[in-house]
């Protein structure tokens, strides 16, 4: 018989003799290899998931709380300054959602009345209020108004969420026994609170009819912009220290 056929001993298994260690050592070696490709395939998985999850629990809410200045009366939803704004939200990589709960013909009545719910619901971290001018021209009581907008601010303070107060006139044929403090009053919260201001949320636009749809009181869609533009200077420094 050939010498190369003959195994020795020491090659041979039994019971009594395994032999083969270098095999058993490979399959432990090959099952750590597997499970450590399967750990790091569930975490190439979740991690993006992860990340996805923290990215939108960093985004923080926006309420724009007011009436048909803020609802996009008589235009597209889109075409609004509200809607712009969230826009340039976008552009400027601030980690806000902007809700819109303006509602047209709104009064400060009717947002006392509906403030708290929307509170609630969206917990913003930044409320802009603009209501005020429905009452105006309904000639509402000025202590009145000031009573429903200074509680609406504290709400908003109470659910720890800054304020920014936008100012409104009303037109000039309601005289300015009344029009005149109306347009004070904004101001005069505003420094009482210590809130943001914007004394005249459409400054510049009425002044140029052609702007303004045929009521003379909403502005048109081409004139959105510049309401943003009135707005994002006060506001601009809330949202990047509520950002920090």
């Amino acid at each position: 018989m050939p010498d190369n056929l003959l195994a020795s001993d020491d090659n041979v298994a039994t019971a009594s003799n395994p032999v083969p260690h270098e095999t058993s050592d490979f399959m432990k070696n090959f099952s750590i290899v597997i499970l450590a490709a399967l750990v790091s395939f569930g975490l190439a998985i979740i991690s993006p998931v992860t990340a996805f999850a923290a990215e939108h629990s960093l985004q923080r809410t926006l309420l724009v709380f007011g009436d048909s200045l803020s609802a996009a009366y008589g235009i597209d939803k889109d075409e609004g300054w509200v809607s712009l704004l969230a826009e340039k939200l976008t552009t400027e990589n601030l980690s806000y959602t902007v809700t819109n709960a303006s509602v047209s013909g709104e009064t400060s009545i009717g947002g006392l009345a509906r403030l708290p719910a929307a509170l609630e619901e969206f917990q913003p971290a930044i409320v802009i209020l603009e209501l005020g001018g429905n009452d105006g021209l309904r000639g509402l009581p000025l202590g009145v108004l000031k009573d429903n907008l200074t509680a609406m601010i504290e709400m908003c303070l109470a659910a720890h969420a800054e304020v920014l107060l936008a100012g409104i006139q009303i037109p000039p044929n309601y005289g300015p026994r009344y029009t005149e403090p109306f347009y004070a009053l904004f101001g005069e919260i505003a420094e009482d609170m210590k809130l943001a201001f914007v004394p005249f949320l459409i400054d510049g636009i009425p002044q140029q009819p052609n702007l303004m749809q045929e009521d003379g009181i909403h502005p048109k869609a081409e004139a959105q912009f510049m309401i943003l533009d009135n707005v994002w200077p006060i506001l601009a420094p809330m949202l990047r220290t509520n950002s920090d």
